[in-house]
């Protein structure tokens, strides 16, 4: 993979042909920040990709090991590279490590690792940006790129005598795998399709007890029915009206998935895809219907405190497992970055993405900062030929 350093302080010589040498800096060298790059390129656009880890996606190469795509192959692809057919239906982690990889050289994309962007200012002269980067760099790009990933900081929350806890305490980005539980009483909290996918892993690992703590009870869906997608429904449905999909899902969960309120999981009383309009997806079962009904898996109230050795839960109950494993999501951590240009929303989250750019704010695009019901890796590659086009047409 070719890695090219900019210019400190400055930006590369100028390509025979154009009359702005600056060229368009994509920061972060995940699925969304190499889609722009190679849609950049193919529009005849110079993209510089800036990494701030020492590879290409380094966020992919820390997920926990089984770990697979909830969309399939074919939709997952970014623009100019399917992948292969050996990868099977469902992708696992490290072959999506090896695509990202095999993207980045496949299209010769510059990439320059080590270098991290800390804020983004607009040029003074007020054509293009300014980017403050590792070792004091500021580098000059006539357009920016920010994808640098939805789940890019882990959160875990403050929860009152959390710093106390005499047990283990991990967010979910620090798990691997079941190995070092083997034989322990586990406490996941979070029941999205990490923290789902984790406790079945920790009950074929041979954790001796799984509890689940859950705040808001999800969707639960299907990832494919008689060999059809669930992502394949979501594409069809996305843009039809909330109360319909709400209705259609309804019906559809009552058919295809069992009623688990005897266990701890009742159907949830608002619809699926209003959840999703509100930043909740639903889990893709891979194993946790079964691990529920079967009881291996225990659904319990939602964490409130801890006291020692001692979880203390929603609904008074005291618990002591020997490890807690937060599925607690993550934030963007976009604020030090592009705060300043009220460019981000009450939640942090950019106010447009895609070709759209803030007001306020030309040649300012984000990608990857969305979680769509039709699946994240497809809507980035869609995002990545427009947000191209889009530049391209400024030239």
């Amino acid at each position: 993979m070719p890695e090219r350093t900019p210019v400190p302080g400055g930006s590369p010589a100028a390509p025979a042909g154009r009359a702005d040498g600056r060229p368009v800096y994509v920061i972060g060298g995940g699925p969304g920040g190499l889609a722009a790059a190679a849609a950049l390129k193919e529009k005849g656009v110079r993209a510089v990709v800036l990494e701030k880890s020492g590879s290409v996606g380094a966020s992919w190469r820390h997920h926990y090991d089984r770990l697979h795509l909830h969309t399939t192959r074919r939709w997952s692809a970014l623009p100019g590279l399917a992948m292969p057919r050996r990868f099977g239906r469902w992708v696992s982690r490290d072959d999506m490590v090896r695509y990202l990889e095999k993207y980045a050289g496949h299209h010769e994309l510059e990439v320059v690792t080590g270098v991290e962007v800390s804020r983004i200012d607009r040029s003074g002269d007020g054509t293009g940006w300014q980017l403050h980067a590792t070792g004091g760099r500021v580098l000059s790009g006539r357009a920016v790129v920010v994808a640098t990933g939805f789940n890019h900081t882990p959160k875990v929350p403050s929860w009152p005598g959390r710093d106390g806890f005499t047990g283990e305490l991990v967010h979910a980005a620090g798990y691997r795998n079941p190995a070092p539980y083997a034989g322990k009483d586990v406490l996941v909290v979070g029941i999205g399709n990490t923290g789902a996918e984790i406790a079945v892993d920790l009950v074929e690992g041979g954790a001796s007890r799984v509890r689940i703590a859950v705040r808001t009870t999800p969707h639960i869906v299907r990832r494919s029915t008689a060999g059809w997608p669930a992502q394949a429904t979501a594409v069809l449905v996305r843009r039809l009206p909330v109360r319909l999909v709400d209705l259609a899902g309804r019906l559809l969960g009552r058919v295809s998935v069992p009623d688990l309120a005897g266990h701890g999981l009742p159907r949830p009383g608002t619809g699926l895809y209003s959840r999703v309009k509100e930043g909740a997806i639903p889990v893709q079962d891979v194993g946790l219907i079964s691990a529920v009904r079967s009881g291996r898996v225990a659904p319990v109230a939602a964490v409130e405190s801890f006291d020692g050795d001692t979880v203390v839960l929603a609904d008074g109950t005291g618990i002591t497992p020997d490890a807690v494993i937060a599925a607690t999501g993550y934030e963007r951590a976009l604020e030090g970055l592009v705060g300043h240009l009220g460019v981000l929303d009450a939640r942090g989250r950019p106010v447009v993405h895609g070709a759209r750019t803030p007001h306020g704010a030309p040649d300012l695009y984000f990608t990857g900062f969305t979680n769509p019901i039709s699946g994240m890796l497809r809507e980035i590659a869609l995002d990545a030929r427009r947000i191209a086009t889009r530049v391209a047409r400024a030239v």
